[in-house]
């Protein structure tokens, strides 16, 4: 079978969607660090969009800060790849021709710098995940000790974190007298342009005072937030896909049909018609965000901790079974009274379509790829809401589950003894503790307590909260998850 690539593309069956440009006089205008399948299910698909309705110099060079795989996917396929929309009542596919090129990072770190100190390079966008942001989730400030920053500021020339990648950027801009490309965070990250610009200026200070002012006095990190639902990519949906196209695709996405993206309206060198293809361009995006880190994504990773533990492979899966519908009711009953409603938005309503998106059967959304880096993840996700709430004096009862259920699983075995392939910055130190530990609900839940970076100093010292954890974590290892959150009712 032949790949998928410009000279196929008028081969493809008349159904399939293509890129309504002419994508040969495309020229680049965004970077992108971290072009992974949420990347290219979100912000090259509403590029895609934007530039059909107004064609301009928008292509995007994607970035991979680690391996060659992406690259070596979507090069033979000059950059083009399709996307399967799943929804119940069937697919739906478009081939997006918004990337035109991928580079590695690690292969040649100049290069990449250079293409971000290119003048035609106006916004670097990312999305590398919380863990790649070198920064103490707890205080979102940076770590100067981080390994990756260390060896940046060692080898200002040749960089491996993306902070250290967008201020080399920067400092080749600033010296070359051109103005700052606008950094774009796409990552689940609270308030995350502010993190991102707090970030990017530490580590310039470290390097250079100078810089730094420059970049806060003429940087543009705009907030962003950004949902779809995007599960990985098995060998099944790459079969489906090449019967569905008559062509090799090596690089396909696949997604819910819904997408949103609420964005600062922040740009310091222009960007592309976004607001005319969906995205919500906005003066403030804290609501929006807000909203979806407590609701969506609370929910979606106390959900994938329970599930798992369940055996239920899939989102759709578990939020399929009536148990754990009802538990994510009680945890929305909990979440909502903290959650300020962004204008026009019924937050009942946005959670009764969360489960909806939840129990789509069409999207293979598994719950072992949720449940990934939760020490990253837990306080933005569900740790705020529990301190509001203890404040308040306020029920926490799911919420504590929800933590309940990820101390079980970075034990590493699930319910019937098998091992779990935890993946986590601090997946070591989980193991050592539960090693140590066993099935000492009280014990273990006291030495992840222990762990500053994800509960602080002040919520083991909850008593409420750590005996609530404790209590169900003991129920978890005694009688299983379905029937620890069955008996919340």
């Amino acid at each position: 079978m032949t790949r998928l690539s410009s000279a196929t593309l008028a081969s493809l069956p008349a159904t399939i969607r293509q890129p309504g440009y002419d994508r040969a006089a495309l020229t680049p205008g965004i970077v992108h660090l971290g072009l992974g399948a949420f990347a290219r299910a979100h912000l090259c698909e509403f590029t895609d969009d934007a530039l059909e309705r107004e064609f301009g110099a928008w292509g995007i060079i994607g970035a991979s800060l680690q391996r060659p795989d992406q690259r070596d996917r979507l090069k033979p396929q000059d950059g083009l790849y399709s996307f399967l929309k799943r929804a119940p009542s069937g697919p739906e596919i478009r081939v997006i021709g918004s990337v035109l090129d991928v580079l590695v990072a690690p292969e040649n770190p100049q290069a990449l710098v250079g293409c971000l100190a290119a003048p035609e390079t106006r916004i670097v966008s990312l999305t590398v995940t919380e863990k790649g942001y070198c920064h103490d989730p707890a205080t979102g400030r940076l770590k100067a000790d981080h390994p990756d920053i260390v060896h940046d500021l060692e080898n200002p020339d040749a960089p491996r974190s993306a902070i250290g990648l967008i201020v080399a950027g920067l400092a080749a801009r600033r010296a070359a007298g051109l103005a700052p490309f606008t950094a774009l965070c796409c990552d689940n990250l609270p308030s995350n342009g502010h993190v991102l610009s707090g970030l990017v200026r530490d580590f310039a200070a470290l390097r250079d005072d100078g810089l730094s002012q420059w970049i806060e006095a003429n940087g543009a990190f705009p907030s962003t937030m950004v949902d779809r639902i995007v599960p990985a990519t098995t060998d099944a949906d790459i079969a489906e896909v090449a019967g569905l196209l008559g062509h090799e695709d090596a690089a396909p996405v696949i997604g819910e049909p819904f997408r949103q993206w609420a964005v600062e309206d922040v740009f310091a060198m222009g960007r592309p018609r976004w607001h005319e293809v969906g995205a919500q361009m906005v003066t403030e995006v804290a609501p929006f965000e807000f909203m979806k880190l407590r609701l969506l994504n609370g929910a979606h990773s106390s959900l994938a901790y329970l599930g798992y533990l369940a055996g239920h492979e899939t989102v759709a899966a578990a939020s399929g079974d009536p148990v754990f519908a009802r538990f994510l009711h009680g945890l929305w009953s909990e979440i909502i009274p903290t959650v300020p409603a962004p204008q026009g938005v019924d937050l009942s309503a946005y959670t009764r379509d969360l489960l909806a998106r939840f129990q789509n059967p069409a999207i293979r959304h598994r719950t072992w790829q949720i449940a990934m880096d939760g020490s990253q993840k837990l306080p933005q996700r569900l740790l705020g809401t529990i301190r509001e709430r203890l404040k308040a004096g306020a029920p926490i009862d799911h919420l504590a589950l929800g933590i309940a259920a990820w101390m079980a699983y970075v034990t590493g075995l699930d319910e019937k003894g098998g091992a779990i392939d935890v993946r986590d910055p601090l997946a070591a130190e989980f193991a050592l503790r539960a090693k140590a530990l066993g099935r000492d609900a009280v014990a273990l839940s006291a030495a992840l307590f222990g762990i500053a970076a994800v509960f602080g100093d002040d919520l083991p010292r909850e008593e409420r909260f750590t005996g609530l954890v404790a209590g169900h974590l003991d129920n978890l290892f005694q009688k299983g998850a379905k029937a620890t959150a069955a008996a919340l009712g």
